[in-house]
């Protein structure tokens, strides 16, 4: 559309004003195309017709939906007010001081401190791209250090900006940047050299002006060096452009270098006595400005600052106290009085304090120096004439030599620093800091704003040219045409200035002349320049100055001063002085360039006028214009091999008053700095770039139902935009992005906002119809109503007779009546169809459930075959994507190893290169050498011309003086004979050099050969390489052909694992006869219950004639001969007689609590016996089941042998206890003593058996090994009849009769009854679970019987020779997965612990301490490897707490034992106090925990921002707006999208693991804690850095996000953590983004609600409030003042920025373990099997 018809009313538009720049005014009437006023009213109410000329319309103002842009470049209409207004807004409203402008970081400066450079501002942005986050100064270091990884490419910020902008500190704090994200591994602590160079620099190179308290009066050029880790390893600085004059010379209200200040301030130091100074106001050089303090700066503390840091550089004391005197000297000559001697002449005195103390400290000679100050040599061809000079030539000389020696240590000490920051090795990349001036312009230019300027201009260009490549790249990108731009090429004023016969040249040819002047220097460039140049301007009204079109501005130069200036010569007379000075460093300071020196040269004394001009003619040729012109062509041509990257600080005011915004000065600025050139670029060409996605969801409101059906969201952009704008220029499709030029995004706002708006009138227009309606209705019912009464009042009235009520009365019976009976019928019609309705319904249910059913188990027949499919499918896909990932492997490889050697290739061509490049030099200094030796011939043939004059003038004096004419002769001769000499010497050296240049061409010439037979050599090489090669490519081809026959033999294997599949589902079909076998042993169980109480009511005998009726029922030596000694011994190791034994010992101990007390007594003998004769019942029965089976016969023999020798151990025991019974129950003696007799007998008996068969078991060791199978078969078949023959025995019945005789007398029926019930369904659910083998089976009965084994006491025998295989098998190669399953939590601990029992029972301390150390370094070894494995970690941690509870529960510490059991009371330690290793464990532990903690956030922290922030899960509310941004080439999204849901799933897993691992539930609270502090500390520290994530609509998503994260706390019962509390911030924010901000009740309830943040948070997200449509309103400043008001009384910390590092602090409560120690087995997966229980 066109131009003109944007100005319609309501827009708004810019009208230039003399104070503010530019003026907003908006259109009161539509403008036409040819009208001459614009009718405008401004802000403040006043109507305006303003003239306008038809082809230049006053500049649009932008929608305030893109005011306040983080990029300049992103408005829709880009001009100078535009920008303007948007720099205003961020920095006075927003308080923000940066913004981009395209690839221009803008910074103004605040003058005040603020809180967003700290620690965790760099964590913050590090690793984000740029435009993720709002702008920022980090942003670019991070920019640059990010492409300088991805491209090892170098890069170069360039600060640039006004005196008293920031350039200083913004330089500072990239430094800063790269040396906190880049540590290095290192203790040099390079990093902190580097920036340690700052202060440094500094205070020698900065001083106070009016503009800037700490301005920066040199250029500097930074270079950091990273290595291919890219971390810092060095540095190296570049400087430019002292100012010297400062040294001497200082304006009102400034002050000279730092430096100076410093040591005056410390002058009272002894260190510093000395240098006898004292204070600033007593030195000429720091009082000149009558400013020697600077508010709030402490130059003592800087001065220790300074030397600290020097320090720190290696820079010793020495090197210090060497440059303080020098500096000191310069203070004191100064103040060197100088006095004028009439008009012409001027002397010192001698006696001068301060010329002796100049003098002294540099160790010259006080009487030349006094001499030479006020006088000058002036050496001419025949004489040397010594010159008295006035009293302002010799104040000028002093000053001259103070700036040379401030000149030379400010070199020396940048010189100093450079190589304390050198390193060793090879610089991989580095990043360049430019920290420079930028344009100036004053009342009064001179030399150095012409450098400047000139500085400036040459950056400019290259700024432009880098532009103009940036935009090529994209457009070529997006595949747009690339059109040619007409942009400002500022080539012909750097012609101007540089160029041959330009400024520059002509100043330095002026210098080059002994009578050259600057008003000569002028004339030269009137002649040269006026009228002939555009760029060059002769001012009006002056003859001494000249005038220079910059790119940014016209600016006019005062010639005064420029040669004195250029020249910056010192008379060398004074040079010389200080040459002979004895102090090493100033002499060195003024010595030439170091030249060997023949031994026989002492004896020439040189005292000859011609050596002297030589040295004059050197410098004059290197004068300070043509030093800075080649350091400037350097710094160029290092630039352009590097990226750029740019900074431009803005001044905002002169006043330096804080976040105040002069639009004139800054206006000023922006045109000199180079951004409203860009601005003006950028709006030549596309300047708003969205991508499709974008611009679909912000303008999906202007497309209509048929365009939004389409599925291609791309495609709707397209029809959409042609659609809404007709003209096809101004607009691009680009393959990601659309391409608008300037003006259209506001106006396609401007359509969306008059959508939006007439949307709004409609919804308005309806709710007031309907509001309006209602109300209607509302009185239109009232009115009835109060007609309907006020009607039958009057009718009431008027008919209300007798007959009538009679009438009435009648009526209404008859109405009952009639009413009754229709409801009635009603009712039964509708009854009869509800039981018929109901018939039906439920019918029609009961098939619906029948069908579902059936149809269910269709389908879980179907899923089966259906998931064994695809499980197949899905091994197959993952095998093919295996190999085709190690093919595509391997390519990549040799890819790899071509590119490679091509490389090399390369770099062998450009060394060829150099050596051609190096040889054409060689023949360009050869041919130099010979015209100067043509010179020199001249120059002989002008001294012999000379000699010969001198001798006719000599033969004339001969008349008038014979004495001279003696002496004349005799110098003649001497001159003569030294000419001679000096010729020879020159001729020698001219043939030397010239032999030595040929040699040196000859061997490089074979060198080149070389090099090329090399070259061929590596060539061929190559190509045999690349055979091979394509040799392995071929081979690899057959690989792949091989691996496909392998895939289709798999394929036959899996034919036959379905077969295999059909067999074992036939195996299936058994289940069910086993389930029957199960529930007759329920039945079983039954009937066993019922004879329980049959029992109860019998007799029992005694325990001696129950003892011997069972030992005589069984053939004990028989069986036991025909077992073997493996069965045997199998039996011992699985404690299947300890365990009889134990059993026997309790029923013993029956017997001594009966002689106590009858009744308990009773209790327990028939448990026990109870339980023995369930036992062996069920043991009969599993043999039964075993021998149906015929499995496992081997296990079977051993239980049943089990069975029957654990009552041969009964009588030991029984002896053993009886014995003591009788020790203590002397009462009871007769009546135990026929008892005690028989048990003795029968105890001796089977002790004598079992050493016999024990001695008959070693000597026949080896038949039975040869006979084993044919005695098992035996076993088995005696075995199975004495099975047979139990069954049928009456020794059973007697035992069950005698049993229930002894049960009805002596037990209480509640109590036995319920301790039988508890045994028996613990046995009943072992043999359920344990069918296939009888070992499984004895092994857990024995951990569920609650029998206190003497053989199992809760410890782990070991050797020490086995400590290294326990930590390698328990803890170095344990896999937590193959542990955490059916395993009890922090099982390797308990074992641990029972192996650290083992080692304090034996009673020793070596062994014990050994364990524990090896034990300890074990845990730290596994967790130093799987330092990233989360698995490992929680494993660990976990067993770490297990193992430190398990030490405290049995320390023998009271404390620690309240909640042990009596058997785990005593199983604590005995000899030893471990409380030592407690407190390394515990310390152990929380080094873990704080491990664990690091891999969880590691983990979970890239998905916080964008699951958090970025993502939006709401439907139809988008917390976003486009913001067209430009990201660097490098800021390429490459990360995944993450989503609220990512972060959810990721902590289940994370507390899954840990559940799954057994950690204690406190540590995972905790855990969950600081987890939850991580997510709320990074979501609201990148909400404070996102200005665009501050909408009232992202705090409703953030607030849901909120909610789901309380929601999963609930879900997995951890709301005691106080998690949600660690999010209490972030609610607070999002609530405080929501919130009504207009009112005082508003801010008091802001001040009221957000407790939990601060001061400085509230206010930051404030400032920071972005509307997203046109309809929500900014907060206004004047409300973020009163908020601020409000909160003055708070005492908060006034940091901005969350600690996302900071840990709560761990506790580990004492949680003792309720497991056993004598009940814990060690699985077979430990590979333990050299441990024994004991």
């Amino acid at each position: 559309m066109a131009l003109a018809e944007l100005y319609t009313q309501y827009n708004r538009v810019w009208i230039p004003d003399n104070e503010e720049v530019w003026q907003s005014a908006e259109i009161t009437k539509n403008y036409k195309a040819g009208d001459h006023f614009l009718h405008v009213q401004l802000e403040d109410g006043t109507e305006l017709n303003y003239p306008v000329d038809p082809a230049a319309l006053p500049p649009l103002r932008n929608p305030d939906i893109l005011v306040g842009e983080n990029d300049l470049t992103a408005l829709s209409y880009l001009h100078e007010p535009a920008v303007l207004h948007n720099l205003k807004v961020r920095f006075v409203e927003s308080k923000l001081i940066y913004t981009y402008s395209g690839i221009i970081l803008v910074a103004i400066n605040p003058y005040k401190q603020l809180p967003i450079y700290g620690d965790a501002i760099i964590h913050a942005y590090s690793g984000q791209n740029m435009g993720d986050m709002d702008p920022h100064i980090f942003a670019v270091a991070e920019e640059a250090y990010k492409q300088m990884a991805r491209n090892n490419k170098n890069q170069s910020i360039v600060v640039s900006g006004e005196s008293g902008a920031g350039k200083t500190v913004s330089a500072r704090y990239t430094m800063r940047y790269f040396a906190t994200v880049s540590k290095s591994s290192s203790n040099a602590h390079v990093e902190d050299k580097v920036l340690a160079s700052n202060p440094i620099t500094e205070a020698v190179g900065n001083a106070k002006t009016t503009r800037n308290d700490n301005s920066s009066r040199f250029g500097k050029y930074t270079e950091i060096s990273f290595d291919q880790s890219y971390q810092i390893i060095g540095a190296n600085m570049r400087t430019y452009l002292l100012e010297k004059s400062r040294v001497v010379f200082q304006s009102e209200n400034e002050r000279n270098y730092h430096i100076f200040y410093q040591l005056c301030a410390s002058a009272m130091q002894p260190e510093f006595k000395h240098l006898k100074l004292g204070s600033a106001e007593e030195f000429n050089y720091t009082r000149m400005g009558g400013s020697t303090v600077i508010e709030g700066v402490d130059d003592r503390a800087n001065m220790v600052e300074t030397k600290k840091t020097f320090a720190l550089l290696g820079l010793k004391g020495n090197f210090q106290m060497d440059v303080f005197k020098i500096l000191a000297a310069i203070l004191h000559l100064g103040n060197v009085e100088i006095t004028a001697v009439g008009d012409e002449r001027s002397s010192i005195s001698l006696e001068d304090k301060h010329l002796n103390i100049f003098c002294e400290l540099l160790d010259l000679n006080c009487e030349k120096m006094a001499q030479w100050l006020c006088h000058r040599k002036i050496i001419t061809t025949s004489d040397t004439v010594i010159k008295p000079m006035t009293r302002a030539q010799a104040v000028n000389a002093r000053d001259a030599l103070a700036k040379k020696i401030y000149s030379h240590v400010f070199d020396f000490i940048v010189e100093s620093i450079n190589c304390a920051l050198q390193f060793h090795g090879k610089q991989h990349t580095f990043i360049g800091v430019l920290d420079i001036y930028g344009f100036e312009t004053f009342d009064v230019n001179s030399f150095e704003q012409f450098c400047i300027n000139y500085a400036n201009e040459k950056l400019q260009q290259q700024f432009n040219l880098h532009v103009f490549k940036l935009e090529q790249e994209e457009y070529m990108k997006e595949d747009i045409p690339w059109t040619l731009i007409d942009f400002y090429d500022n080539q012909p004023v750097i012609d101007l200035i540089e160029a041959k016969m330009g400024i520059l040249e002509l100043l330095d040819e002026e210098c080059l002349l002994p009578h050259g002047t600057d008003e000569n220097w002028l004339q030269k460039l009137y002649n040269n320049f006026v009228n002939k140049n555009v760029l060059f301007e002769k001012p009006r009204m002056s003859n001494t100055s000249f005038i220079i079109q910059h790119f940014a501005d016209k600016v006019e130069y005062k010639c005064e001063g420029f040669l004195e200036k250029n020249r910056d010569t010192v008379h060398e007379v004074l040079t010389e002085i200080l040459k002979e000075s004895k102090f090493r460093l100033c002499a060195n300071f003024f010595q030439d360039n170091p030249v060997s020196i023949s031994p026989f040269s002492s004896t020439i004394n040189i005292k000859s006028a011609r050596p002297v001009l030589k040295s004059p003619n050197k410098q004059l040729r290197m004068t300070v214009g043509s030093k800075f012109r080649n350091s400037l062509s350097l710094l160029m041509v290092t630039l352009s091999a590097t990226t750029p990257h740019y900074v431009r600080c803005i001044k905002p005011n002169d006043e330096k008053l804080p976040f105040e915004f002069d639009s004139k000065r800054v206006a000023q600025q922006l045109r000199a700095c180079g951004v409203l050139e860009t601005i003006r670029i950028s709006a030549q060409s596309y300047p708003s770039r969205w991508t499709y996605i974008e611009f679909f969801s912000r303008y999906s409101i202007l497309m209509s139902q048929q365009e939004l059906s389409i599925n291609d969201k791309k495609q709707i952009c397209k029809i959409v935009l042609q659609r809404l704008i007709q003209d096809r220029n101004q607009y691009q499709f680009g393959r990601t992005k659309i391409f608008f030029r300037a003006g259209q995004v506001a106006y396609l706002e401007k359509l969306r906002s008059d959508k939006l708006r007439h949307a709004c009138i409609m919804i308005q227009k309806s709710v007031r119809g309907w509001l309006q309606r209602k109300k209607f209705l509302h009185i239109k019912q009232a009115a009835i109503i109060i007609q309907q009464y006020f009607r039958g009042q009057r009718t009431v009235r008027q008919a209300i007779t007798a007959r009538t009520l009679k009438q009435t009365w009648a009526a209404i019976i008859i109405q009952k009546y009639c009413r009754g009976y229709l409801v009635r019928r009603v009712c039964q019609l509708i009854h009869v169809a509800a039981v018929t309705i109901q018939a039906y319904t439920r019918g029609f249910l009961a098939r619906k459930k029948y069908q579902k059913v059936l149809k269910e188990h269709k389908a879980v027949i179907l899923q089966k075959y259906a998931r064994a499919w695809l499980a197949r499918r899905r091994f197959q896909n993952i095998r093919r994507f295996v190999l085709n990932i190690q093919l595509s492997y391997r390519v990549q490889r040799l890819q790899k190893k071509i590119e490679e050697q091509s490389r090399e290739n390369h770099g062998l061509l450009e060394r060829l290169t150099n050596l051609a490049s190096t040889h054409m030099n060689d023949m360009d200094t050869i041919q130099k050498l010979e015209l100067d030796l043509g010179k020199l011939t001249a120059q002989k043939r002008t001294y012999e011309e000379k000699g010969k004059k001198f001798k006719e003038d000599s033969e004339q004096k001969i008349l008038k003086l014979e004495n001279q004419n003696k002496e004349l002769q005799e110098q003649k001769e001497t001159l003569e004979i030294k000419l001679q000499e000096k010729t020879d010497e020159m001729k020698e050296k001219m043939d030397d050099l010239m032999k030595q240049l040929f040699s040196e061409v000859q061997k490089e010439e074979n060198q080149r050969m070389i090099l090329e037979k090399n070259f061929q050599n590596q060539k061929q090489d190559y190509e045999k390489e690349i055979e091979l090669l394509k040799g392995e490519i071929k081979i690899l081809k057959e690989e792949k052909t091989q691996l496909q026959h392998q895939i289709q033999q798999e394929i036959v294997i899996q034919d036959g694992l379905k077969m295999e599949v059909g067999q074992l589902t036939k195996q299936a079909r058994k289940i069910p006869e086993l389930q029957k076998e199960i529930e007759l042993l329920q039945t079983q169980k039954l009937d066993v219950e019922k004879q329980a109480q049959s029992q109860k009511r019998e007799l029992r005998e005694k325990m001696s004639e129950v003892t011997k009726q069972l030992l005589e029922s069984y053939d004990f030596e028989h069986i036991r001969s025909r077992l073997s000694m493996e069965d045997l011994e199998h039996l011992n190791e699985d404690g299947e007689l300890w365990f009889a034994y134990e059993g026997l010992k309790k029923a013993t101990r029956v017997l001594e609590s009966h002689f106590q007390s009858q009744k308990e007594i009773y209790e327990k003998e028939i448990e026990g016996l109870s339980f023995k004769v369930e036992h062996l019942s069920q043991d009969i029965n599993h043999l039964q089941k075993l021998f149906r089976e015929e499995n496992d016969i081997n296990d079977g023999i051993r239980l049943e042998v089990s069975r029957l020798t654990s009552e041969n151990l009964v009588i030991p025991d029984l002896k053993q206890q009886v014995s003591e019974l009788e020790n203590k129950k002397s009462d009871l003696e007769n009546r135990l003593h026929e008892q005690t007799v028989k048990l003795k007998d029968m105890s001796n008996r089977l002790h004598y058996e079992l050493e016999g068969d024990r001695t008959q078991r070693r000597t026949n060791e080896e038949q039975n090994e040869i006979d084993t199978k044919e005695r098992l078969k035996v076993t088995t078949q005696e075995i199975e009849g004495l099975r047979n023959g139990l069954l049928q025995d009456e020794i059973q019945d007697e035992v069950k009769s005698k049993i229930k005789q002894e049960t009805t007398r002596l037990t209480v029926e509640n109590m036995d009854l319920e301790e039988k019930l508890d045994m028996k369904d613990r046995i009943i659910k072992k043999l359920e679970d344990q069918i296939k083998t009888l070992t499984k089976t004895i092994e857990k009965t024995e951990a569920h019987v609650p029998t206190l084994s003497k053989e199992y006491i809760g410890m782990m025998e070991y050797k020490k020779e086995d400590e290294e295989r326990i930590i390698q098998n328990l803890i170095l190669d344990l896999k937590p997965r193959g542990v955490v399953v059916n395993t009890i939590p922090g099982l390797p601990a308990h074992i641990l612990f029972m192996c650290v029992r083992y080692a304090d029972y034996l009673n020793d301390a070596d062994m014990l301490k050994s364990f524990m150390n090896v034990t300890i370094d074990g845990i730290k070894k596994v967790v130093k490897e799987h330092s990233e494995d989360f698995e490992m970690l929680s494993f660990w941690l976990s067993n770490t707490y297990y193992f430190l509870n398990c030490l405290k529960q049995y320390s023998g510490e009271e404390e620690f034992m309240k909640c042990n059991t009596p058997r785990q009371n005593k199983n604590c330690l005995k000899h030893f106090d471990l409380s030592e290793y407690r407190q390394i464990l515990s310390d152990l532990a929380i080094r873990v925990y704080h491990q664990f903690i690091i891999v969880m956030e590691n983990n979970i922290q890239p998905m916080i921002v964008p699951g958090m922030l970025e993502y939006e899960s709401l439907q139809g509310i988008s917390g976003l707006k486009p913001t067209g941004f430009r990201k660097r080439s490098s800021s390429i999204d490459d990360t995944d999208t993450y989503t609220m849901t990512s972060i959810l799933q990721q902590l289940s897993y994370f507390y899954s693991t840990m559940r799954q691992n057994g950690l204690e539930s406190e540590l995972l609270k905790q855990a969950v804690k600081q987890l939850f502090f991580l997510i709320g500390a990074i979501t609201l520290n990148s909400l404070f850095l996102r200005k665009d994530m501050c909408s009232c609509r992202k705090g409703m998503q953030i607030r849901c996000n909120i909610s789901y994260l309380e929601e999963w706390l609930k879900d997995k019962n951890l709301q005691s953590s106080n998690a949600k509390e660690t999010l209490e911030p972030l609610s607070q924010a999002a609530w405080l983004l929501q919130v009504k901000k207009i009112t005082d009740d508003d801010a008091k309830e802001i001040c009221e609600r957000c407790t939990s943040l601060s001061t400085v948070q509230i206010v930051k997200i404030l400032n920071s409030y972005t509307p997203i449509d046109d309809f929500e309103k900014r907060v206004t400043p004047s409300f973020v003042r009163k908020v601020q008001a409000m909160l003055n009384n708070r005492e908060d910390l006034p940091q901005l920025m969350l600690d996302t590092k900071y840990l709560f602090q761990v506790t580990f409560p004492f949680t003792p373990s309720p497991h056993a120690l004598e009940m814990i087995q060690v699985p077979s997966s430990f590979k333990l099997g050299f441990l024994t229980r004991v």
